[in-house]
C-alpha cells in the first residue's frame, strides 16, 4: 500500500484506525450533500466502507486514502484513485477508466487541500499505475468540486452517466498531467 505526502497532509491508505475520523466527517449531511443527497453515514456504513476498501487495496493496490494533517496530526478528508464503473481491474482501461476524487471536513473547505492531495495522487496514478487518464466527476451544482478539477487542468467533458446519475465530467491525459505538474514541480509527492 501506497503512502504519498504532500506539503501540508499525509495520503494513508484506510485502516480501521480511521474508523472515527472517517465517520465524523461522513455523517455531517453538508460534506455528504452531493455523495448521498445529504444523508449521513452511519458508524456501521463506515465500517463496512473501510473493510471494502481495505479489500480493494489488497487487490489491486489503489483505492481511498485518509488524508493526515502533518500538524495536527488530524484526518481531515478522504481522497481516492479508483476505477469509476467500482470494477476492480489491474489494469485501467477505457471501459473501466480511473476516477480521483476527494472529499475534506467542513472546517478544511477553502484551504486548497483537495488540490493539494489530488495532485499526489494524480502523480501516483499517472507514475505508479501508468494510467493514460483520469476522469473526475461531480455532482454538477458541486461548484467547488469542479473548480478543484479546473485547478488540476482537467478538462470538462460535459454530463455522463456514472453510478446511476447524471454528473458534470473532467479528464486530463497523461502528457496533460505531466505538463501541469512542470508548472506547479513541487506541490504533493510520494514516500
Amino acid at each position: 500500500m501506497t503512502l504519498l505526502t504532500t506539503n501540508r497532509l499525509r495520503l494513508e491508505p484506510f485502516t480501521e484506525g480511521h474508523l472515527a475520523g472517517l465517520n465524523e466527517m461522513n455523517s455531517d449531511p453538508e460534506v455528504m450533500r452531493y455523495l448521498s443527497g445529504g444523508r449521513p453515514e452511519t458508524l456501521e456504513e463506515t465500517r463496512v466502507l473501510i473493510e471494502r476498501v481495505m479489500k480493494r487495496w489488497a487487490e489491486v493496490g489503489y483505492s481511498w486514502w485518509a488524508l493526515i494533517e502533518l500538524e495536527t496530526e488530524e484526518l481531515v478528508g478522504a481522497g481516492a484513485v479508483q476505477n469509476l464503473r467500482r470494477e476492480a481491474t489491474l489494469v485501467p482501461d477505457l471501459a473501466c477508466p480511473l476516477e480521483m476524487g476527494w472529499r475534506l471536513r467542513r472546517d478544511r473547505w477553502g484551504q486548497g487541500l483537495a488540490v493539494e492531495a489530488a495532485r499526489a495522487m494524480g502523480d501516483f496514478a499517472f507514475k505508479d499505475l501508468n494510467a493514460q487518464e483520469l476522469l473526475a466527476v461531480c455532482d454538477p451544482a458541486n461548484t467547488a468540486s469542479a473548480n478543484v478539477m479546473k485547478r488540476l487542468g482537467m478538462q470538462e467533458v460535459g454530463i455522463e452517466r456514472w453510478y446511476g446519475k447524471d454528473l458534470l465530467t473532467h479528464r486530463i491525459e497523461a502528457d496533460g498531467w505531466t505538463a501541469m505538474r512542470q508548472r506547479r514541480p513541487n506541490e504533493g509527492h510520494a514516500l
